[in-house]
């Protein structure tokens, strides 16, 4: 992954797809940060205004100030965007 690539789970507890996207990461070594919107509607506000979604989990790519979303733990297109 390069350096200046940025990872954000969007994420909440009992979320068995949650667990599996920090499963994922954690297996291919990517550090991130870890967003719990639970409890948090705000939150779930955000992704709606960024992505028009509100559930999770979400996977942010980011890269020079732009982020895009990995949804429905898409780990196919995670890779494809790293790689990228």
């Amino acid at each position: 992954m390069a350096e200046n690539v940025k990872l954000v789970l969007w994420s909440r507890e009992g979320c068995q797809a949650c667990q599996e996207a920090k499963a994922y990461l954690k297996e291919k070594g990517y550090v991130y940060s870890n967003v719990d919107v639970g409890g948090k509607d705000y939150l779930r506000d955000v992704l709606e205004v960024k992505y028009g979604i509100r559930h999770v989990p979400v996977i942010e790519v980011g890269r020079n100030q732009t982020y895009e979303a990995i949804v429905d733990s898409d780990f196919n297109r995670l890779e494809a965007l790293l790689k990228s």
